[in-house]
């Protein structure tokens, strides 16, 4: 019995880990892609590392305050209005790094 939940708990935290993998992706496709796609309203454009970079330079609780907050044309919480601050940072990171 004790092998079969150790063996159910490594399946868990292996499926968990793939999971947020893919989280960082879904979220941006959920809610980030409008404006970050094109930029729109000076956003800066998902996984354009040079546009990223003056913003990363704040530091990611930073950038995660003002995504919370609402920034310019940003309004609070962006456009996900169920995100936790780990969801914004795997969007933030997603977004800014170059593909």
């Amino acid at each position: 019995m004790k092998k079969l939940l150790a063996m159910t708990a490594v399946a868990a935290l292996t499926m968990s880990v793939n999971v947020s993998a893919q989280e960082a992706e879904a979220i941006y496709n959920k809610a980030c892609t409008v404006c970050h796609s094109m930029g729109v309203a000076g956003a800066p454009k998902a996984h354009n590392a040079a546009e990223w970079e003056p913003r990363l330079a704040k530091g990611i609780d930073t950038l995660v305050k003002s995504v919370k907050t609402g920034l310019n044309a940003m309004p609070p919480g962006g456009m996900c209005t169920d995100c936790t601050d780990e969801d914004y940072k795997a969007a933030i990171e997603f977004m800014s790094k170059a593909q």
